[in-house]
């Protein structure tokens, strides 16, 4: 290579500079208009327990100034994955509510058969916490799905005790605790069937099937904490809505009329 010097001599570079061979980089990478360097490794586990394990080390390690330490792209679409099963989640309770208010024409009923979704809640966390399994995207899949399964159960709670208060007239706490015994049977037999099914698939067995494990997991606990809460809870707020201040009223009218007949009587 030949260099032109300020007064006019054309040399070789070699006598103006100094190589010698050293370690570099192959090629710069940026993003966002800063340079990078990935640190790649597979893991064997899922991507939130692996970052969860990398955070927790970050502290050990020794960060120059103006350098950050970040998560590539894979956590990245995970988060924007998770948010956008978030507002599925949501778009699926609306249609949920609003099948069911169009059924029933009405919208306090579909509003107490709803109740019966947050409850599931409590065996999610539950079978997430007894298997130490991580809530990845299959277990956020398997919440979707129990917006929809668990308010089978409500369903034939309310909707018989509706028929039986107006097909038979029966009063309102004999027709809740008639509804209850009647339909006990069919909720058990439809929630054992869909839990057993799932079984097999949360036991992980096979290769991949550790992938597919949370899913099942997360939808027989849901299903399970809410079946059982639901048959005591449901027809609780049933009672509660249809007697509303009424009912807490005539209660306390009997109480006090009580009180009183037991004072004259002393």
């Amino acid at each position: 290579l030949l260099v032109s010097t300020p007064r006019g001599q054309v040399v070789e570079a070699k006598n103006l500079m100094v190589v010698a061979p050293e370690a570099g980089p192959v090629q710069v990478e940026r993003k966002n208009q800063q340079r990078i360097a990935y640190v790649n490794g597979e893991v064997e586990t899922t991507i939130s327990e692996a970052v969860k394990n990398v955070q927790a080390r970050l502290s050990e390690l020794q960060v120059p100034k103006d350098f950050s330490v970040g998560f590539g792209a894979e956590v990245e679409e995970q988060a924007k994955a998770f948010g956008q099963l978030q507002l599925l989640l949501i778009l699926a309770i609306v249609l949920v509510y609003a099948v069911m208010a169009s059924q029933y024409e009405s919208l306090r009923d579909p509003f107490i058969i709803m109740f019966s979704i947050p409850l599931a809640a409590i065996g999610v966390v539950l079978s997430l916490k007894l298997t130490n399994t991580p809530f990845s995207m299959q277990a956020y899949i398997g919440v979707i799905m129990l917006a929809g399964i668990v308010v089978s159960n409500a369903i034939l709670l309310v909707d018989y005790t509706n028929t039986l208060r107006r097909r038979d007239n029966v009063p309102l706490r004999e027709a809740v605790e008639l509804a209850g015994r009647t339909r006990l049977r069919p909720i058990l037999m439809t929630t054992l069937t869909t839990i057993l099914g799932l079984v097999p698939m949360s036991l992980g067995i096979g290769e991949g099937a550790e992938l597919q494990a949370p899913l099942a997991r997360v939808v027989i606990g849901g299903l399970t904490a809410s079946t059982l809460i639901t048959l005591v809870f449901v027809p609780t707020m049933y009672t509660l809505f249809e007697e509303g201040l009424a009912g807490l009223r005539k209660g306390a009218h009997a109480h006090a009329h009580a009180t009183a007949t037991s004072e004259s009587a002393s």
